[in-house]
């Protein structure tokens, strides 16, 4: 529920900054590199409980008792087995991987993070904040500062806070983290992305 409810607030967010930026110039650099970090972060999701094919298969197993007609319905919902696995494998698996908790089950640890008889031991070696989930976001806010501004400040379970600021300036939008500049991109640019995403 808190997953869903954050990622809505970081589409309003995402939807009121592309609304306020433009250039043509970052329009290609920016596109690469959201691309990056969404292929990046998706591949984490690789291993994972597989929550959303899990209740596709239970839904399959409750529906009917006989093992034929059960078969048959797993053919016909095949495509809607691809699409389930398809979300575990490239959303809801990466989202466990990176908060240590699937969004679907509510379940934790994270798979990747479940001991096991490893082959290769690694963990003696690292740093203890290696070896588990780095991110765990206990909240989510976001808010228009000012008809030119806007908001969102993520609160984690350590305590700590970070704050993204999207400003226009013109036709550009500058966004800052914690105060830091860290890029500009056109409002053009966000607009035309905001409209394919849709």
């Amino acid at each position: 529920m808190f997953l869903a409810l954050l990622k809505w607030k970081i589409r309003c967010i995402l939807r009121q900054l592309f609304e306020l930026i433009v250039c043509k110039t970052m329009k290609k650099i920016a596109i690469k590199a959201i691309a990056a970090v969404v292929l990046a972060s998706s591949l984490t999701g690789c291993i994972g409980q597989m929550a959303t094919s899990g209740m596709v298969m239970k839904m399959n197993l409750t529906a009917v008792d006989n093992r034929y007609a059960r078969a048959g319905l797993y053919l016909l919902m095949s495509p809607v087995y691809g699409i389930a696995a398809t979300a575990d494998l490239f959303i809801f698996n990466s989202i466990e991987f990176w908060t240590g908790t699937n969004p679907i089950s509510g379940k934790s640890p994270a798979v990747a993070d479940m001991p096991a008889d490893a082959i290769f031991r690694i963990n003696q070696k690292l740093d203890k904040d290696l070896t588990t989930a780095p991110i765990k976001i206990s909240s989510a806010d976001v808010k228009q500062v000012n008809d030119q501004s806007i908001e969102m400040s993520v609160a984690y379970a350590d305590g700590t806070t970070q704050v993204l600021r999207g400003e226009k300036d013109g036709e550009m939008v500058n966004f800052y983290l914690n105060e830091e500049f860290i890029t500009t991109v056109s409002v053009e640019e966000l607009n035309e992305y905001a409209a394919n995403r849709v």
